[in-house]
């Protein structure tokens, strides 16, 4: 079981609520240093398969929804239909890098994350997230 799913499963004992066995996990995710929400529906990519499909496939994405992608030091966007915002992190959920506006056919990196997470376009501006800022994960729910 990789260290996310472990982490989701902890907590969700602690709540009194069993983990079914192939939820989509989400989460509700915070900028604490700027006090703003920057996803109310922030889906996990933790397996191979998940991350790899990313969100190809898909023709956009709504606000408040997001991909956190973990393990993840570099992202495409070949064969995507719509610009992302992407928010790199290191294990400390701190953010090292953003990305805003990463349109169709394009790849980026950040060679010292852990993780990213990819949002719509313009979420990294709105809510003026920067480099340094800490990010808080609430689990919004299993479905």
């Amino acid at each position: 079981m990789n260290i996310v799913r472990s982490k989701l499963a902890s907590l969700l004992a602690r709540l009194g609520r069993p983990r079914p066995v192939e939820a989509d996990i989400r989460f509700q995710i915070s900028n604490i240093t700027r006090q703003t929400l920057l996803a109310d529906s922030l889906e996990v990519a933790d397996s191979a398969s998940r991350r790899n499909k990313g969100l190809l496939g898909r023709e956009r994405l709504s606000p408040g929804e997001g991909l956190w992608i973990v393990p993840c030091e570099a992202v495409h966007t070949f064969g995507m239909q719509f610009p992302i915002d992407l928010v790199y992190l290191d294990r400390k959920h701190r953010i090292v890098k953003t990305r805003g506006h990463v349109r169709p056919g394009r790849l980026s990196v950040c060679l010292s994350a852990h993780s990213v997470i990819e949002l719509p376009s313009g979420t990294v501006r709105d809510t003026q997230t920067r480099p340094g800022d800490t990010l808080a994960f609430l689990s919004a729910s299993t479905i």
